[in-house]
């Protein structure tokens, strides 16, 4: 239960912090922090949650982290439904309270930083793009958290690296999809927007659980101690 309460209020906090710059900060008048800012915002929700419950439950904080580190050889795939559980209902309560907040001065959510393809894309991007694009960048995420998190890696700086990279990869894909690579976070905004933003919720599950699984399958493959592969 306990780190099913890490991954609950880390992914809370992810949505929360994340999401909530892309609402409340991306476009603020006079003082908006953009795209860059949003990415930062994201980055830095994994660094600090890495430090404060990484001890505890791995601070997973997506499901796609979870597959990818099952497939890895790195999680024991007993625990891989509840954390998804835990994940999902932690990005839906933060939602909840981004929800509250967002509508407090009698605005609408509007797109309430969902992820999309065609007309939902900020860029209007294409399905085949934001597929290849979800997939790719999952990919490359598990690469650089199952490396980080190696026991032969640097001690103490996963939380860094991959809080950077989860910062480069918004800087990249924010204008294709609104970046996702986390079913959990997908989830959670298009429930409260509904419509368009829920029909295409499969592509932000399937792609980012995609790229999970080839990453876990090629480092297991490629990078892993022998101990790892037998």
């Amino acid at each position: 239960m306990k780190k099913l309460a890490a991954e609950f209020i880390g992914t809370f906090w992810l949505v929360l912090g994340g999401c909530g710059s892309a609402v409340l900060a991306c476009n603020f008048p006079g003082a908006g922090i953009g795209f860059a800012g949003v990415a930062l915002a994201f980055g830095l929700t994994v660094v600090t949650m890495a430090y404060a419950i990484g001890h505890i439950s791995g601070a997973h904080l997506n499901p796609a982290v979870s597959v990818g580190l099952w497939i890895g050889g790195r999680f024991d795939g007993k625990d891989l439904i509840p954390y998804i559980i835990a994940q999902v209902l932690g990005g839906i309560a933060a939602a909840g309270i981004l929800y509250v907040i967002a509508t407090g001065n009698g605005s609408a959510i509007g797109g309430f930083a969902t992820n999309g393809y065609g007309d939902l894309s900020p860029g209007k991007y294409s399905m085949n793009a934001a597929l290849v694009c979800e997939v790719v960048m999952t990919f490359i995420f598990l690469i650089v958290i199952l490396g980080a998190t190696d026991d032969r890696a640097p001690k103490g700086f996963a939380g860094l690296a991959i809080g950077l990279t989860l910062t480069l990869i918004h800087l990249i894909s924010i204008p294709v999809t609104n970046t996702s690579v986390n079913p959990a976070r997908s989830t959670s905004q298009a429930l409260f927007v509904g419509g368009e933003a829920l029909s295409q919720l499969w592509l932000f599950w399937v792609a980012p659980i995609i790229g999970a699984i080839l990453a876990g399958i090629v480092y297991k493959a490629v990078f892993a101690a022998k101990s790892e592969k037998a």
